[in-house]
């Protein structure tokens, strides 16, 4: 009889890092998470040190050795998988030479303004590497640290992303994959592989970039030290893994034509698998590689989805005592006693300024439309209709530009009420599901690391014998009609308000 297989998914997360120890038929049997800080020196920076990755790895994956009683020898394979587009940058003998930058470091906006320049303007940017600079982005963060900690510079010898680094202290290797290597900036995306053409225009050295892999490939082995500190044995083979989005799309099953994710987290994202690279000629999207070899993936993020809600849960039902004690229970039951369309109210969720569809840090939140007849309950769902066409427009951005969307998965706290995921359906013109895969980032990184350790024959084989889809709700012809006609009066409403917002 063959003995079971485990596999190991760690992500590496901003506020956390978690582990999931995942058997060969999709079951979790360990579940670890450990928490680090959050460091601001100023206003808008966003650093952490690598140090408390490593610490957190370390606890996260003995603990779910122990927690669950697996032996160290049935584990065949470690998958990781991070936050996107941090730094860690390396001096020649392999040590930190400071805090990482994060994804939400706003401190580049001049750095990013020079790559724009020196790739020939955003047009000339996005056929080097098919995405526009954006602040949280990798690239500009190597500018910065060379424009204002010159002698640091001088000593960078190697610049990793998150998960990198803990591949590095597991391994012993520099290595990186092609799906977060997408988030640098640096990538040329459709032949995936460093742009050599946009770090010579930057007078970057390629020397300091790691060799490329796709994600379920193994880069090396777990080393004897990095072994005992977990509870491991050596010789665990470690695949490239992934970013944080490809990740969870994975651990979503989004690796095939037509199949989609809406995840509703604080932001909200909006991610399609694509078997070709998806053109992206206004960069309003993200046009990246996907963890599946050889196909790529388009994403979109909006900045106050989830996070809009909670804002009104605490504002508007601050004094609320439910019956069943959980304030979102009766918001649920409010809102849905409001017709749809709320009578003509409107919510813009822009509570964090906006990324897509408006790339607008200046953008802010507003109902518009109030009377009279308006009470909680109406502009509770005048946000939640907001949030959705929030999303709609991601979908419909992916539409126009040659994905397929025939099936939403659902993830975040949106996926727990029908309510919700049906008015997804009706607004994206989709059928609406879920799948069982809570912390999909992580064990999307699982599944990664069973394809390389040969627990599964490919990624999608991986999805179809773990995955279960299930709460499939199809749109309603009559709401979608109702919905298209309001979602158009929504589109129409930032643009008149765009002046006002730069004004204020």
């Amino acid at each position: 009889m063959k003995k079971q297989q485990y596999v190991l998914g760690v992500d590496i997360g901003t506020s956390s890092t978690k582990t999931l120890l995942v058997a060969a038929d999709g079951r979790i049997v360990a579940e670890t998470t450990a928490t680090y800080p959050l460091h601001s020196p100023k206003p808008g920076w966003n650093e952490q040190a690598p140090s408390d990755w490593w610490h957190a790895t370390i606890k996260t994956v003995r603990a779910a050795m122990q927690q669950s009683g697996v032996k160290p020898t049935d584990v065949a394979g470690i998958g990781l998988s991070g936050q996107m587009h941090g730094s860690v940058f390396l001096d020649d003998r392999g040590r930190v030479l400071r805090n990482a930058l994060l994804w939400n470091d706003q401190r580049t906006a001049k750095q990013c303004a020079d790559i724009t320049k020196a790739a020939g303007g955003k047009k000339g940017l996005i056929a080097l590497v098919n995405n526009v600079a954006l602040t949280g982005f990798t690239a500009p963060k190597i500018l910065w640290l060379r424009d204002n900690e010159p002698k640091l510079f001088k000593q960078l010898r190697q610049v990793l992303l998150p998960k990198d680094y803990i591949r590095f202290l597991l391994t012993g290797d520099y290595a990186s994959e092609v799906s977060d290597a997408a988030g640098t900036l640096l990538l040329d995306v459709k032949n995936r592989r460093w742009s050599t053409a946009l770090l010579r225009k930057l007078d970057l050295d390629a020397n300091l970039f790691p060799q490329l892999y796709e994600s379920p490939e193994v880069t090396g082995t777990l080393h004897a030290e990095a072994a005992e500190a977990m509870g491991l044995v050596a010789g665990i083979p470690v695949v490239g893994g992934a970013g944080d989005q490809p990740a969870g799309a994975v651990g979503m099953g989004i690796v095939e034509e037509g199949i989609v994710s809406a995840t509703l987290g604080t932001s909200g994202v909006v991610f399609a698998h694509a078997e070709k690279m998806v053109p992206n000629p206004e960069g309003v999207l993200q046009s990246f590689c996907h963890a599946v070899p050889g196909k790529w993936c388009v994403f979109g993020c909006m900045l106050s989805a989830g996070g809009s809600f909670e804002w009104a849960k605490d504002v508007l039902y601050a004094d609320a005592k439910p019956k069943s004690g959980n304030v979102f229970d009766l918001m649920n039951a409010e809102l849905a006693s409001v017709p749809p369309g709320c009578e003509g109210l409107f919510f813009l969720p822009y509570l964090d300024g906006e990324r897509c569809p408006h790339a607008d840090p200046l953008a802010r939140a507003c109902w518009v439309g109030l009377s009279r007849r308006h009470g909680r309950a109406a502009m509770t769902r005048a946000v939640m209709e907001g949030i959705t066409f929030g999303m709609g427009d991601q979908v419909a951005l992916m539409r126009q530009l040659g994905v397929k969307v025939s099936e939403v998965r659902c993830g975040g706290g949106g996926a727990k009420s029908t309510f919700w995921r049906q008015l997804q359906a009706d607004i994206y013109g989709a059928t609406t599901v879920t799948v069982d895969s809570p912390n999909a980032s992580a064990y999307g990184a699982a599944l990664l690391g069973g394809v390389g350790g040969g627990v599964w024959g490919s990624v999608p084989e991986a999805c179809r014998k773990t995955l279960t889809v299930q709460n499939r709700l199809k749109a309603v012809a009559k709401s979608a009609k109702f919905y298209a006609a309001r979602h158009a009066i929504y589109r129409s409403l930032y643009p008149a308000l765009q002046p006002a917002f730069a004004a204020l």
